[in-house]
């Protein structure tokens, strides 16, 4: 058997006893602490659980590993892919707040970091329109260090994919299969690009086909682990509709990019727009709006002096401005207005703080203040 830090064997093992789903697993982990504790809790025990009745609880009590378990996770050593516990530090932190959490994750790459994560999905068969306009707004948003999420389907989904890898960014694939099954196919050099600059992802077996009915469950994993969704360019009936609705009911933000009134593949974004999704024309259109979820705490006294010590010798315009700029960007007309300052006087105390280090432009003159190691 493989070697893990933390034995998935025991949550692969809970995950195959029938009649345990998502959620009834996450209520057991809630009631035991882990799949170990759950087995070796007695049958009276496990019927106290909401969901669990009393021939679940016995045949829980009772079950064993199977070879099929154990073959999995040989195939997972050999293939070098990740099994990412739900009490591990790389499982993304939102997805754990969603209803049913799958209890691991299947990985090929590494999971980044996904505290600053969005989720872009639109159609199948998109428009030249539509996979330009992904392209740049994923790309656009990797500059600002997002990390973009998706489902690697052809047409959008790989518009967002190839849009965070085009500038150096990271990306998450979200599959409706098992890792050993890639769908599509036309994409599986995309699947090796992807994992070599993030990770692709599935909660199903490796060897689970890409059925129909995989791809409404994936999508709730798109949605749950990001901070909002981008809807480009679907039709009433799509599955982009689908995970909008999901990030609605996760509690995340939906956003939507306009298209032509012309046409029915933008009349579920058009819908979407009418029920209050953010319309978005730009990449500060999203940035704008989830930049207040992402406040940091106020932190120590200690960084905010250092703050203070590094800006003292600042002449004042300048300091000024450096006060006004964060860890979230900032566009130079919005500062002009802020300050009431020319344009031509905020660019060049910009100029000068970046000459010092104190600020940096990004692509589309946004401006974030500048920590000491960047």
């Amino acid at each position: 058997m493989p070697a893990f830090e933390n034995d998935p064997l025991p949550w692969l093992t809970l995950k195959s006893v029938p009649g345990v789903g998502n959620l009834l697993f996450k209520r057991l982990i809630d009631r035991f602490g882990s799949p170990e504790r759950v087995f070796h809790a007695s049958p009276e025990a496990l019927a106290n659980v909401e969901g669990i009745s009393g021939s679940l609880s016995f045949t829980i009590a009772r079950y064993k590993p199977t070879e099929g378990v154990k073959r999995e996770l040989d195939l997972v050593r050999r293939k070098n892919y990740q099994v990412v516990l739900f009490t591990d530090p790389d499982y993304p932190p939102l997805l754990k707040e969603i209803p049913d959490p799958p209890p691991f994750l299947y990985v090929r790459g590494r999971l980044p970091d996904t505290r600053l994560s969005i989720s872009v999905v639109g159609s199948r068969n998109a428009t030249e329109y539509g996979i330009r306009t992904t392209r740049r707004l994923c790309r656009d948003l990797a500059g600002l260090g997002w990390i973009t999420i998706s489902g690697m389907a052809l047409g959008i989904d790989t518009a967002a994919h190839k849009g965070s890898l085009a500038a150096g960014g990271k990306t998450i694939a979200v599959l409706g299969s098992g890792l050993e099954r890639i769908y599509p196919r036309e994409n599986r050099a995309l699947f090796d690009s992807i994992a070599q600059n993030g990770a692709v992802i599935s909660e199903l077996p490796l060897q689970a086909e890409p059925d129909a009915h995989h791809f409404p469950a994936r999508n709730r994993i798109i949605s749950g682990i990001s901070l909002g969704t981008v809807v480009v360019e679907a039709a009433r009936r799509s599955g982009s509709l689908i995970t909008a609705r999901l990030a609605a009911e996760q509690n995340r933000e939906v956003f939507a990019v306009p298209g032509s009134i012309q046409s029915f593949k933008s009349s579920g974004t058009h819908l979407l727009i009418k029920q209050g999704a953010k319309l978005v024309e730009q990449t500060r259109d999203i940035v704008e709006e989830l930049s207040p979820m992402l406040s940091t705490p106020s932190g120590s006294s200690a960084s905010n002096e250092a703050e203070d010590r590094r800006l003292a010798d600042l002449p004042p315009g300048e300091q000024q401005i450096a006060r006004a700029l964060d860890a979230y960007p900032v566009h130079i007309d919005d500062l002009a207005r802020k300050m009431e300052l020319p344009i031509a006087t905020i660019s060049s105390l910009l100029l000068s703080l970046e000459l010092k280090g104190i600020a940096r432009q990004l692509p589309g003159k946004l401006y974030i203040f500048a920590s000491p190691e960047e």
